[in-house]
């Protein structure tokens, strides 16, 4: 399984990061522009907040088992939760889990 965690992490960072190039490509660096087109409707506001939420309990989560584990590679998995997103941060904090097993 560890592969396949690993696969969903690439996966979960390319697929993702394609839309958000695009968007950058055809608006330059506004930030603020992608946050007000993520809420153009309440469907979209849903999802950034079910993703919001989502990435805080995986955070949470990767902080309490890492501090109990003391296997400090773990961290990686919170900047790419909210750099790239819990596509890529899930799989790639599952994968970390399992690499040495």
């Amino acid at each position: 399984m560890k592969y396949v965690y690993l696969a969903l992490a690439v996966w979960g960072t390319i697929h993702p990061m394609s839309y958000f190039l695009r968007w950058f490509f055809e608006h330059g660096l506004d930030l603020g522009g992608m946050v007000k087109a993520w809420h153009v409707n309440p469907a979209t506001s849903g999802l950034v907040w079910d993703l919001t939420i989502a990435a805080i309990a995986l955070t949470l989560m990767v902080l309490a088992e890492t501090w109990r584990s003391r296997d400090w590679m773990r961290l990686i998995a919170v900047p790419a939760t909210f750099l790239i997103g819990v596509s890529c941060g899930l799989p790639l904090y599952l994968y970390l889990r399992l690499r040495n097993a």
